[in-house]
């Protein structure tokens, strides 16, 4: 099991160059997924190589990383929804546009097989993972409560259904995907309404 013990404060360098190395893992691993060189993740977070394994000794650790802060961010966007939106169909609107944005649609589709094999095991994933969908669950729910929001999918289903959404055609350029994307999501949000709403 992983260990929850807190990390010692970073000095302000240290922290940002790991913040860096943290968002350059995520865009390479969204772009080309989970086993891209840790020299170009280096490179891409405008870092050492040595600085990187400083931060992270291994690929495992830094992946680790990389999952934990996208629930993490995610969570925060989802309490924001839920706090800040006036009904629970505005908040489901805002947090389904913001799971079907092009970066991270495809990281959280390029972690999906690494997740699957090591949250289980992991404490402080599964406990991420479990806020971040009782949250959503939270916004469908209300939605669903106020009549403007089908009933016959769940926050489950949705999630499944966004990650179809914003899977990316290799066939496609990058713009043309995100044109897509953008496209087909407002479809889908139509397609969440209930009937008559």
């Amino acid at each position: 099991m992983t260990s929850t013990a807190p990390a010692p404060r970073l000095r302000a360098d240290a922290q940002r160059n790991r913040e860096r190395i943290i968002a350059g893992a995520a865009a390479l691993i969204g772009e080309r997924g989970p086993e891209v060189p840790m020299e170009d993740i280096a490179q891409r977070a405008g870092v050492g190589v040595g600085t990187l394994y400083r931060r992270f000794p291994d690929r495992h650790s830094l992946i680790r990383e990389v999952a934990a802060d996208m629930f993490r961010r995610v969570t925060e966007v989802a309490a924001a929804a839920l706090d800040e939106e006036p009904t629970g169909w505005d908040a489901v609107v805002r947090l389904v546009r913001h799971c079907a944005e092009p970066d991270l649609g495809a990281l959280s589709g390029a972690l999906r097989g690494w997740l699957s094999e090591h949250r289980d095991r992991d404490e402080e994933l599964r406990s991420l993972t479990a806020i971040w969908l009782e949250r959503f669950e939270t916004a469908v729910e209300r939605a669903q409560a106020e009549g403007a929001m089908r009933t016959d999918i769940g926050g489950a289903d949705l999630l499944r259904l966004i990650s179809l959404v914003t899977c990316r055609m290799p066939e496609l350029p990058a713009e043309a995907n995100r044109e897509a994307t953008a496209r087909y999501i407002e479809i889908f949000i139509d397609g969440l309404a209930a009937q008559g709403r």
